[in-house]
């Protein structure tokens, strides 16, 4: 049994690789204040942004609405169905997303899942009913950011590619409208091969294989996923790429056509508040960028609408789609007749989302965070309001034969996270090293800083050019003490080679080539290794709503 606490909460500040806007966010900085209705006071548990929301009223589609999310999620868990009928007494929601990736994609998507069900709990017991609601980016068209997965596989990292006929097409079409074919079939094999041992639950990898079949799209497959994952725990999954739902989206859309060079100057307005802040805009807006994508008729593929800004010759303006023009009342008209042709940016994304889904919180990754910083400005213009954006949970899953190598090594996530495996393993290596040997090194770099200080004023006083000089020299022996420190250790190494071996599997596990394991590992993996449970745990570590990053031991 593991003695250590189940988990452990750290400031989000030992997180590497955060941009200063998301980081200043978290910490509620007068600096990132103006950018975010968030900062205003509500904390997310249920009596702010929730209570707001409460007095809002249902908008006019909400029955196709509640009626379309209950299509899709037709054959509801009990928990899912009593949401649905929450929604249908105009519960609120709680609205999280990600693109539709290979078997689940990483493992930062449960836990946007997982953030969404807490909080829409935590609002409903406070009074105010709320359901969960997890968006597939299904309009997306960046192939090779979700045709594939890694999988932790012994002392390696396994990548599975999916290379079929859906990645061949060429043309940036969107990918979850894709139709798995059969060389999904020897995926779900490796798959099963690499999480299906005989001492692992076996839910999760049945319902992946169950899930990723040929004749399904990536929208479908994730979708049915995610829905066996969050069973219990009643999220709901929305696909909102077709033509009903584009079609009841159309102010928005609308708007972006009508009003675009009204909303690309609130939006250079905004990057350059952002710029003159001391931050940087996650979205360029350049100077034909316009809010929508246009699927070609007979391609399918999704181009970026380019604006050509109004002339004399045409006082309404033009836009400009690869290489075919089109008027605004052309646009217009396609809106009209076939509304799913007409896509929104990322930057548009939430606002049609929030306005389909009369959302009363999101929930977000650092980069989401950061787009809303500039999605606001269309929030206020397009919807009157802006809707209340959070974090999602954050951690680092430790696995026990990992969580024993870390209290054996005396190791934090947070020096773990400041390490290179090979820096780490000469850590553990001088920690290692026989005591003689410790304050041996110890003490010669203790004498050497004792003599040379007084050496180096001395020196200084008499000239500063030959002061700066010493310096120099003085940085020269303590590299080179250092280099004996790193010497000793290297020897320790090869005398224990297990050592490497610790150092390389905590690395790989924790914090792999450099990059939050959250953010590579497939959350299948972990999933599939401690079952369906996984999903209320990590649901319940969100409720406690660690401000920063949480280690959990498994």
């Amino acid at each position: 049994m593991n003695e250590l606490p189940t988990a452990d909460c750290f400031p989000i500040t030992v997180t590497p690789g955060l941009h200063r806007l998301f980081l200043d966010y978290c910490a509620g900085d007068v600096a990132a204040q103006p950018f975010y209705a968030s900062l205003s006071g509500h904390n997310g548990q249920g009596s702010g942004w929730s209570a707001a929301a409460d007095g809002r009223p249902a908008p006019a589609h909400w029955p196709e609405l509640v009626g379309l999310l209950a299509a899709q999620n037709s054959s509801p868990s009990p928990a899912a169905a009593a949401a649905l009928d929450a929604l249908g007494k105009s519960a609120g929601t709680v609205v999280t997303g990600q693109q539709v990736g290979l078997f689940g994609g990483p493992l930062f998507t449960p836990f946007k899942a997982a953030t969404a069900v807490a909080r829409a709990r935590q609002a409903t017991a406070a009074g105010y009913p709320h359901a969960a609601i997890f968006w597939l980016a299904s309009e997306d068209h960046d192939f090779a950011e979700i045709d594939h997965v890694t999988f932790p596989a012994g002392r390696e990292l396994r990548t599975l590619v999916y290379s079929g006929a859906a990645g061949d097409a060429g043309a940036p079409r969107p990918v979850g409208g894709m139709v798995l074919d059969e060389g999904i079939t020897p995926l779900v094999d490796q798959a099963w091969e690499l999480l299906g041992s005989s001492d692992a639950p076996s839910d999760t990898m049945e319902a992946l294989a169950e899930a990723y079949k040929p004749g399904r799209t990536f929208a479908q497959a994730f979708a049915a996923f995610y829905a066996k994952v969050f069973a219990a725990q009643g999220l709901l999954v929305l696909d909102a790429g077709g033509r009903a739902f584009h079609r009841m989206g159309a102010p928005v859309l609308r708007a972006a056509i009508e009003r675009a060079d009204e909303l690309h100057a609130a939006l250079v307005e905004r990057n350059g508040a952002l710029e003159a802040a001391g931050y940087h805009a996650q979205v360029a807006v350049g100077a034909q960028s316009s809010l929508l994508f246009l699927l070609d008729e007979s391609t399918g593929a999704r181009l970026a609408l380019k604006r050509i800004a109004p002339s004399a010759a045409e006082p309404g303006g033009l836009w400009q789609a690869g290489r075919q023009g089109f008027s605004t009342a052309d646009l217009l008209g396609i809106l009209d007749a076939e509304p799913e042709r007409i896509s929104p940016s990322a930057l548009l994304r939430p606002v049609f989302q929030d306005f389909l889904l009369s959302t009363s919180l999101t929930i977000g990754g650092p980069a989401e965070i950061a787009y809303f910083a500039q999605s606001a400005v269309l929030f206020e213009r397009i919807l009157g309001r802006i809707t209340p954006v959070q974090p999602r949970f954050s951690a680092t899953l430790v696995e026990p034969a990992i969580g024993e190598l870390l209290r054996r090594h005396e190791l934090t996530l947070e020096r773990v996270f400041a390490e290179t495996p090979t820096s780490l393993a000469q850590l553990l290596a001088a920690r290692a090293m026989p005591i003689e040997g410790k304050r041996k090194l110890a003490a010669a770099g203790t004498a050497l800083d004792a003599e040379l200080a007084p050496l180096l004023e001395w020196m200084g006083r008499l000239d500063a050019g030959l002061g700066k000089s010493a310096e120099t020299a003085a940085s020269k022996m303590r590299y080179q003490m250092n280099r004996l420190r790193i010497l000793a250790a290297n020897f320790q190494l090869q005398r224990e080679t297990s050592l490497g071996r610790h150092a390389e599997a905590i690395s790989q596990s924790l914090y792999p080539g450099g990059v939050l394991q959250e953010r590579v590992h497939g959350a299948a993996y972990y999933l599939a290794r401690y079952g369906f449970e996984l999903a209320e745990e990590i649901t319940a570590q969100a409720e406690n709503s660690c401000p920063g990053h949480t280690a959990l031991w498994l």
